[in-house]
């Protein structure tokens, strides 16, 4: 399977996504339903993009999971999510799989907003996710999962995706901007995910410019 990187090119990021899955023969004909009332779509379309991650048993109290979510519409940063499990999981899987429920919960409603405001969605939020058995699970429809613990959000993720409301890709840990929301990383790290979200005050001239103006 393919892995994300930092490269946005939409040509390649499409390649990352099973798009093949008949999802038919489970779930029948699901569609993302549409509340009533929306208005018509105007404008150009938006694109969802999803960075999940959760950190298994992070925390050395209780051995509950963090889960990080970061949510973008096109490139600007709409949802960031940081916040323990309320559950403890015994694996790393249980784990991702929940912070995916929340990313899923969180992305519906997003969605939903947009409509309310009439901004047309360009097909479905593109999810990263850094485990590759979630990823596996959640996208390929032969799939068949063990654990009957996590089987909800299972298949709350996999009906979700044969409705067309989003889609899973794996993505490499260095390139999963949502880990900077779940643990403690060293500065360079944390630059390296966060350089096109996070504000550095050197970088903006117009406190400066109006200094300037002001003392002559």
């Amino acid at each position: 399977m393919m892995s994300a990187t930092k490269a946005e090119n939409p040509a390649e990021i499409e390649g990352l996504f099973n798009t093949d899955a008949s999802w038919k023969e489970f779930y029948g004909e699901v569609h993302e339903e549409d509340p009533a009332g929306m208005p018509e779509p105007l404008g150009n379309p938006v694109k969802i993009r999803t960075y999940l991650d959760a950190d298994h048993a992070g925390n050395v109290v209780t051995r509950r999971s963090h889960t990080g979510i970061m949510i973008f519409v096109n490139n600007a940063l709409i949802v960031q999510y940081s916040k323990k499990q309320n559950t403890v999981e015994s694996a790393t899987f249980g784990a991702e799989m929940v912070a995916m429920r929340v990313a899923r919960d969180l992305t519906v409603a997003l969605r939903i907003k947009l409509q309310m405001f009439g901004v047309p969605i360009d097909g479905p939020a593109d999810f990263f996710c850094g485990n590759d058995s979630v990823v596996k699970n959640t996208s390929i429809h032969t799939s068949v999962l063990a654990k009957k613990h996590n089987s909800v959000n299972y298949h709350i993720i996999r009906e979700s995706a044969a409705a067309g409301i989003l889609l899973v890709a794996k993505i490499p840990t260095e390139h999963n901007k949502s880990d900077a929301l779940t643990k403690v990383l060293p500065m360079f790290k944390r630059d390296n995910l966060l350089n096109d979200v996070l504000y550095y005050p050197s970088q903006c001239t117009i406190l400066d410019e109006k200094n300037s103006g002001e003392a002559s």
